[in-house]
């Protein structure tokens, strides 16, 4: 025990360092004025008062928009992926899902460059968009750029929930509801569905959560004019230099991340 107490040291100090001091920082920040020096604080929730500006509303309600589009997207085509890798056998199931694991193992940036040149002007997607008549030279600061970046990024962290618990699934439920007269659809409207609704919730969560915070995606497909809350405390630490109103929708969102997590833990007990 006094070993194992010993090889913990060493991630207890990075979680210290890393992860506690930068969240108390944040804390102390948001409750604070600027230009306050470290012995005379000055507490207050102006900061957060500040986020009922009508210029900040907007942000945050087209950010949830946006993230709730997404995590649409994500799961529209996301489950029926995980449904048919999970009806494959084991050993393909372990290599399809190494396949859609593999994009993540790829830097984020570095995809989102490769779909600036897919969605650039003379690009292979907005040339189809043209002979559709449609402008791909707008398409490229709209909605459309930004939720493909979000939705390819993003997909694996739906489809790899909702396959863990279909894996997981008894499939004499599913031969029992089928031995009792159930229709194919109806198997998988009162079985299937009703199982993977663990998987699914986790899917959602981490998608909507990703989406919302993401700053990088809409920053470079939305060629600069596309801001949501990622890019409103980007903007606040780098370009403002408010870093008080910054911390402040940062502990905000920390908060939504920790009940989410919290959510995604009860929803696996409740899988196993």
């Amino acid at each position: 025990m006094k070993h194992f107490r010993k090889l913990t040291g060493p991630y207890f100090a990075w979680l210290v360092l890393f992860v506690l001091i930068p969240l108390v920082l944040i804390a102390i920040y948001a409750f604070t004025t600027s230009g306050n020096p470290v012995k005379t604080l000055n507490f207050t929730l102006m900061n957060f008062a500040k986020i009922n500006e009508s210029t900040y509303i907007k942000v945050f309600i087209k950010s949830i928009e946006m993230g709730v589009l997404t995590t649409g997207v994500c799961l529209i085509l996301g489950y029926p992926m995980a449904y048919l890798i999970a009806k494959c056998p084991e050993e393909m199931q372990d290599m399809l899902i190494m396949a859609v694991t593999i994009p993540t193992w790829i830097n984020m940036l570095l995809r989102t460059y490769a779909w600036m040149n897919l969605l650039s002007d003379n690009g292979i997607i907005n040339g189809l968009l043209g002979m559709l008549g449609i402008d791909p030279v707008t398409m490229m600061y709209t909605n459309f750029s930004v939720v493909v970046g979000m939705v390819c990024n993003f997909m694996p962290f739906m489809i790899i929930p909702i396959h863990t618990s279909l894996r997981k699934m008894d499939n004499s439920l599913i031969e029992a509801a089928m031995d009792l007269g159930a229709n194919p659809f109806q198997t998988f409207q009162k079985v299937v569905l009703k199982l993977s609704m663990p998987g699914v919730i986790n899917g959602i969560v981490m998608v909507f959560l990703m989406a919302i915070s993401s700053f990088v995606i809409p920053k470079l497909l939305g060629g600069g004019q596309f801001v949501l809350i990622g890019n409103l405390i980007e903007s606040q630490f780098v370009s403002v230099g408010d870093w008080n109103f910054g911390s402040a929708i940062s502990l905000i969102l920390a908060v939504l991340i920790l009940v989410a997590m919290r959510l995604m833990k009860k929803m696996d007990v409740q899988d196993n």
